[in-house]
């Protein structure tokens, strides 16, 4: 699959190692990598029940929103933002992580044994979520929890 393929290269051009990065991500039988955020992306966590509607309204306004990862047992969605973007976010149950962090990444391309997943994988072009968009879209989303809309 050449799109996983591309993918997997952008992801582990953050490793400090590269090649040996991927060799590991070949071998490890969970299917999963530690990869360093702030270099190339970092990741805004938000708890399950508001980051589904977020992601079913960037789908609405956007042919296809950046990566987006979902935790194990789906208790967390992170959306991949430019780096920088956790240093300077603020908001009550979300949890972030940027530079001098490291965050459990599955291989795009093949099912992960230990729950960790892709909702929207990478394509490799780098494409990545507009932070405002996103905070835009979880004030919609939580409008929609408040109003009794949306639940999951």
């Amino acid at each position: 699959m050449p799109g996983a393929k591309t993918a997997v290269a952008w992801l582990v051009s953050v490793a400090p190692d590269p090649g040996s990065c991927r060799r590991e991500w070949e071998r490890n039988p969970r299917g999963v990598v530690l990869l360093p955020a702030g270099k190339a992306w970092d990741v805004l966590f938000l708890p399950r029940r508001l980051g589904c509607p977020t992601l079913d309204v960037l789908s609405r306004v956007l042919d296809r929103p950046g990566p987006v990862l979902a935790g194990s047992g789906d208790a967390r969605t992170g959306f991949l933002v430019p780096p920088g973007t956790a240093a300077r976010w603020l908001g009550t149950g979300i949890r972030t992580a940027g530079s001098g962090t490291w965050i459990v990444v599955p291989h795009p391309g093949r099912p992960s044994a230990c729950g960790v997943h892709w909702l929207i994988p990478p394509d490799g072009s780098g494409t990545l979520t507009d932070p405002a968009l996103l905070e835009l879209a979880m004030h919609e989303a939580a409008a929609g929890l408040a109003a009794g809309e949306g639940e999951r």
